[in-house]
């Protein structure tokens, strides 16, 4: 089983074995998990970029593409 140790500022190193097994690339963030008799360490999958503009165009719903398009060119 792969080990690591702890710097004096809190910090420990994933072993690279384990950080491959898992999918952790730079940047990713991780939650810990306390368990009993120990922490669970699981790769925090963030919300898409795109989801806050889900349901944006709503509003367009059901117009013809070829009048919006003639619409936005000002015609």
């Amino acid at each position: 089983m792969p080990t690591s140790r702890m710097t004096a500022k809190g910090q420990v190193t994933i072993p690279k074995a384990l950080r491959e097994r898992l999918g952790l690339r730079p940047g990713d963030e991780v939650e810990f998990v306390e368990v009993e008799g120990g922490l669970r360490l699981k790769k925090r999958l963030g919300e898409s970029p795109f989801a806050r503009y889900r349901g944006y165009l709503r509003h367009l719903k059901g117009q013809d593409p070829d009048a919006l398009l003639e619409a936005m060119r000002g015609r």
